[in-house]
This record gives structure tokens, sequence and C-alpha cells, in this order.
């Protein structure tokens, strides 16, 4: 009975392996069709005036309209003759209000189309985004904030082209590459909103890629210590260094991911001077090539668990151990609005700011902590407003709220099986290429 089983599986997961296989040949197929027709109209000047009629019909002419009044007088076209230049900008945002960084997911606003909006405002934009050759260091998520996320694109530039351009990867800024440039930090954080300002740009070389030509990245995770044990959380920590399969501390993405090793290079947990009734403000660090998603929001959770006493620190060996745990037990990652990307880290990149750009942008940043600052005072004062709690109600001695009684991570349900069966056969299809 077993071998039967184990031959229909086997044909299923053969009969799965072919049919994507032969989707992936004929999307193959396709796209290099698309690119071969996309050529062609390209060199043809007769497009242009059907892609004229089919944007004066129907909603289209609505939405040129409205782009029109957005940004009125911004021509795409006439701007793609200015001389232009590649840079980097490094960018900090506080993520609350946003929906990601990104803004693939169509939900608004995300600090990539606040971002965008500035930059045509600004009429810094050269051509369109794809035209811009634009590229992300990283897509952080919802409430997710950063104090130095990187982009990459071209920008319209006040010197010639010849100069603007760098050929050479690593090249060292001279002064005649800055000297007369656009002052894009003073010039962006003009029209950007309040919780996003860029901190500095620098010139790169034109294949230089945000993402792929990033050495590492490093997030922190703010915390309040209360009663957490620090050096048990820091122990259990240490077992993420190196290189593992993090598949059960992340969020499975099995249509976009195959591989779920990922590089630890450091972690470390710190104290700060901040403190609030007592209690402690700590961080965590993490550094690493890069991270899966959510991977950090996961780690952080059970960490938190193993300060708690819940769990032990060897479970961190049991769930990197993929024979043993071959699937994610199921539970809730920590919340999203501690989570700040750090820094991203390339070979060479200098990042400029200018002395007038660099005062206002600290003066603006002070200011909105100071806001930020009256707003925690404002919560406080209704605490201290509030009715007296009853000894026998759910708030402890030690300001936690009681929950439900703790389940261990390995007696949990796992993630649903149907994910990782189209891990494998990805899996599959690329061990056969």
């Amino acid at each position: 009975m077993s071998n039967a089983t184990s031959e229909s599986g086997s044909d299923v997961a053969g009969s799965l392996i072919s049919q994507l296989q032969s989707i992936q040949n004929r999307v193959q197929e396709l796209e290099a069709e698309n690119a071969k027709l996309s050529s062609q109209l390209s060199k043809c000047c007769c497009h242009k005036g059907v892609e004229s009629q089919r944007k004066n019909t129907g909603g289209d002419k609505t939405r040129k309209k409205k782009a029109i009044e957005r940004n009125p007088g911004y021509n795409l076209t006439v701007m793609s003759h200015h001389p232009k230049r590649y840079v980097a900008l490094k960018v900090m945002y506080f993520g609350q209000r946003f929906y990601g960084f990104a803004s693939e997911a169509q939900m608004d606003p995300t600090v990539e189309s606040e971002i965008f909006k500035a930059l045509e405002k600004t009429r810094l934009l050269v051509g369109d985004r794809k035209e811009s050759q634009y590229s992300r260091c990283g897509r952080t998520d919802k409430g997710v904030s950063s104090v130095g996320q990187v982009i990459a694109l071209f920008l319209r530039s006040n010197l010639k082209e010849t100069d603007a351009n760098n050929k050479l990867s690593g090249e060292l800024i001279s002064e005649m590459q800055i000297e007369g440039e656009i002052d894009y930090v003073r010039v962006l954080n003009r029209v950007l909103p309040s919780d996003i300002r860029i901190l500095g740009w620098s010139p790169v070389s034109i294949d230089f890629s945000a993402r792929f030509s990033c050495l590492s990245r490093e997030y922190k995770y703010f915390f309040w210590r209360g009663n957490l044990n620090l050096p048990a959380m820091e122990n259990a920590g240490k077992k993420f260094i190196g290189e593992h399969d993090f598949r059960n501390f992340c969020k499975m993405d099995a249509a976009n991911v195959h591989n779920y090793r990922r590089r630890i290079t450091q972690f470390e947990i710190s104290s700060s001077n901040m403190r609030f009734e007592g209690d402690q403000l700590c961080a965590i660090k993490v550094k690493g090539s890069a991270f899966l998603w959510h991977q950090v929001r996961c780690i952080v959770a059970v960490l938190f668990m193993i300060g708690q006493g819940l769990e032990s620190v060897d479970v961190i060996d049991v769930l990197l151990d993929i024979e043993k745990t071959p699937r994610k037990p199921q539970y809730a990652m920590s919340p999203e609005i501690p989570l700040v990307l750090q820094s991203c880290e390339f070979e060479d990149v200098k990042f400029i700011c200018s002395s007038d750009s660099g005062q206002a942008l600290r003066i603006h940043l002070e200011n909105e902590g100071r806001a930020y600052q009256l707003q925690s005072a404002i919560f406080q004062e209704a605490a201290l407003s509030c009715l007296p709690i009853a000894n026998d109600q759910s708030l402890l001695n030690d300001g936690t709220i009681e929950v439900a009684s703790h389940i261990p991570l390995l007696s949990r349900p796992t993630e649903r099986k149907c994910c990782y069966t189209l891990a494998f056969v990805k899996n599959a299809i690329t061990a056969r290429k």
C-alpha cells in the first residue's frame, strides 16, 4: 500500500514538474516575441499617431487631464533632452502611515509614490520610470521605517552629460562632479512630506544597482526591556550567525522564492539611555547580505518567546534544522512599527549633503522628534487620568497584560503543505537545469 502511495505521489510531482516546465518555456517564448515586436515598434514612427489617438479616447482622456492638472507644464518627453546623471539617493522615512516602500501593490500612500511625486514636481525626473533605470535596495513592508534606504536613477543635471555620467564603478568623487550641480537634497526635501527626507546623494556608475550592488543590509528592532531575559535572547540570536535555511523564520513566498538560505554576519542586543517609567529602551541589530520576506520580524518574535521564558534557547537549533523541522510552526510575527532598515552598504559610495541642506535637515528632524515627544506626553497624561485599576483585573503588577497559555512552537500546527509542495517542484526544476 505504501509503495502504491509513494508511486502515486511521484507521478503527481512528475506531472506538476512537466506542466510547470512547459509553462515556463511558453513564457520565455512569449517574452522573446514581445521583445522582438517592441524593438520593431520603437523604430517605427507611425505608432506615435496611433498611441496619441488611443490616449484621446474614453477614460484615458480623464487620466491625462488629471496628470496635467497635477503637474502643469511638465513634459517628460521634453525633459528627456536635458543633461542627466545617474545618482544614488539615501532616504529616511517614518513608515507608520505608509503601505510599505514599493508602489506595485496599488495601495496608497507608499514611500516610493511620494518620492516620484516629488521628482516630477521638481522636474528632476528624466523620462519615465523605466527610462530612468530606477532601482531600490529594499522594499520594506507596511509600517516599517528606514534611516538608510537607497535608490538609484537618472536625474536632471546642471553638468554636461559627458561630465555627469560616471563611467567607472567606485570612481572617486571629484570637486568638478559636485561644483555647480543641483542640490538634490535641498530641492527634494522642500517638497517631500514631513515624514520622508533625502539624507544625501552620490554620483554612481551606470552599472550600479541599488539592489544587486548592495553588500549588506542592517536592520534594527526597538523594544522595551520589561522582564525579558536579554542574555538568553542574545545567546539564541548568536545561533543565527552564518549561512542557514531560514524557511522557518520568514513568510513563505513559494511563488517567487525557491532558495531560503541567507547569511547573517552580525547579531547583537544593545540598551539605550532612553527610559520610560523605569523601563529601558533596547534594540536588536541584525546584519546580513540579504533577507527573506518578514525574516527579521519572525526572528524577533521567537526571541521574545525565549526572553519571556516560554521557549528554550535550543529551539533555534531545531527550527534551523529543516530535516527535523521541514515546515514552519504557526506563530505571529512581531509588530512592524519598531522595525527600521538602518543601513545599506555599498562599495565606494559616499553620500554628499551640503552644509546648508544638512543644517536644514537636522532642524527638521529635531522638530519632528519634539512633536512626537509632545504626543507621547499627551498619551502619558491620558494614562494618568484613567480610573484606578482593581486588583482582580487582568493588568498584572509588572504592567504586562495577561495572555493565554503558551503552546510550545514545536507542538503547533505547521504552515500549509501546498506552499512546500510548490517550493519542492521549483527546486526540482532548478536542479534539472
